[in-house]
């Protein structure tokens, strides 16, 4: 038992020293390494025991024996490292090595702390920054065609557009048929089949040659610009005729757009071109839907994906080439030509709670003939001989008054519901602003309560179109002269 624990002691002893000469030996490698004089290399070492005796064996040939009884006996190698450093120092070591474990560790959590607090912090930032520019949305945007330098100064023909639809409701049509007029139809106008009708119907039986382009109003700007020269120029050599452009909405930025881009093209083709309640300048409602940066502005960019591109097989690109952005960046690029004729038609949409029992007609159905029916009155025998139109009304004028008073209590800004009257006023052009209360689809949509005392929709684009023909002679007039 005795010579049991005596072996115990002894390697104890020997790990001990083992592990201090580990210690001083580290830091001695430091020491040399910080002087630049010694570079210190750790030695492998192959330990194994045997009959009580250790035997060590290094890559040098040094060799160590130790004996149970008599203990470990050091090369001359580590007697000189444990020489070479100075006795406090090797008994500050190993405390000092502990010390800076446990700061070490102590640090650990602060920075942990530090990056999730800096984290946290840039994401606190990030919502503060949408929530500014959600809720400035497009205070900065809206007008500003009349801002920038440069721009063409507009003319005021309210009175003139007046005159010419009190005579209108008078009896006097004055549009001539040297001409071919083309309504241009805006956003969505592809689900509206009634769209136009009701206007071209009253062209056609004054004997006037119109039509309404039959494009994509859901694609781009651009692509329906290349639609429209096309469309133009087949009506032109067709007829013989020029053509009167009177664009509604977005029909009015395509039409503005063709001429933008082909005017070489389309210069003796277009009489002239006439913009109702367009959003020229952009929309505040499409750039508050699509701008990035603000409060859930992906998850309102997918629904509208969904909508357009998915639901109606459109172009995302429509609605985008709406916004201040989009608009600017175009206008700057591709503006539009002097000498073409110019109208821009703004207005006001009511907001009084009236209007929202307000229904607008956008359809109709068509219902079968009933022949096998029978009535016992003979004055309703011929009612089921005869299809009936059945009205598909929804509420626009409803929805309309609330984006207008929507636009009104939150920027300030008279609008028909999408477009504000200043963004859709056309540099250089003649601007009417009727009196009559009119929404964005008032023009092209007819509302199941009529007042007969107030003009239609049809009179409206007859009076339009009539000062735009009287715009253009004048120019005439001015270049002849010149």
């Amino acid at each position: 038992m005795d010579d049991i624990f005596t072996c115990i002691l002894s390697w104890t002893s020997y790990l001990r020293r083992r592990f201090i000469d580990f210690v001083e030996n580290l830091v001695v490698q430091d020491v040399y390494r910080s002087k630049g004089s010694v570079s210190v290399s750790s030695t492998s070492y192959t330990e194994y025991f045997n009959s009580g005796t250790c035997q060590t064996s290094s890559g040098q040939g040094e060799e160590f024996l130790a004996n149970t009884d008599s203990g470990i006996v050091n090369t001359n190698r580590f007697m000189q490292l444990r020489q070479a450093v100075p006795f406090i120092f090797q008994g500050l070591a190993f405390p000092f090595l502990a010390l800076r474990l446990a700061w070490s560790s102590v640090l650990v959590p602060w920075r942990f702390a530090f990056c999730y607090v800096k984290r946290t912090q840039a994401q606190v930032y990030s919502i503060i920054s949408r929530m500014e520019r959600t809720l400035r949305g497009s205070f900065d945007d809206i007008g500003w065609l009349q801002r920038t330098p440069g721009m063409a100064p507009v003319e005021d023909g309210t009175a003139r557009f007046l005159e010419l639809l009190e005579a209108i409701r008078n009896g006097e049509h004055k549009l001539p048929n040297s001409f071919v007029y083309l309504f241009v139809p805006g956003l969505f106008s592809n689900h509206g089949p009634l769209y136009f009708v009701a206007t071209k119907k009253f062209f056609s039986k004054m004997g006037l040659t119109c039509h309404i382009a039959k494009i994509h109003s859901e694609a781009s700007v651009e692509h329906n610009a290349w639609e429209l020269k096309q469309y133009i120029e087949e009506l032109y050599w067709g007829s013989g005729k020029r053509v009167m452009l009177l664009g509604h909405s977005k029909g009015g930025v395509d039409s503005a757009a063709a001429l933008s881009i082909y005017w070489s093209e389309l210069e003796h083709k277009v009489a002239g071109l006439a913009l109702v309640q367009s959003p020229y300048g952009g929309s505040p409602i499409a750039s508050d839907t699509l701008r990035e940066g603000q409060i859930a502005d992906k998850e309102t960019r997918r629904i509208f994906e969904l909508l357009i591109c998915k639901t109606i097989k459109g172009d995302m690109r429509a609605l985008e080439d709406l916004t201040y952005e989009k608009r600017k960046e175009f206008i700057m690029k591709h503006k539009l030509p002097e000498g073409v004729p110019l109208i821009s038609f703004s207005s006001e949409a009511k907001v009084a709670p009236g209007v929202l029992a307000t229904m607008t007609q956008i359809a109709h159905a068509e219902l079968p003939r009933l022949p096998f029916l029978k009535f016992r009155n003979s004055e309703f025998d011929d009612v089921s001989q005869l299809g009936h139109q059945v009205p598909i009304v929804i509420p626009v004028s409803a929805a309309m008054a609330l984006c207008a008073l929507h636009l009104l209590l939150r920027y300030g800004e008279k609008s028909d519901g999408l477009v504000t009257c200043r963004d859709a006023e056309v540099p250089g052009s003649v601007i009417v602003r009727p009196e009559q209360k009119l929404d964005h689809a008032w023009m092209v949509y007819s509302s199941k309560k009529k007042n007969p005392n107030e003009p239609d929709a049809t009179e409206m684009c007859e009076a339009i179109l009539t000062l735009l023909v009287e715009l253009g002679k004048m120019k005439q007039e001015e270049i002849e002269k010149s």
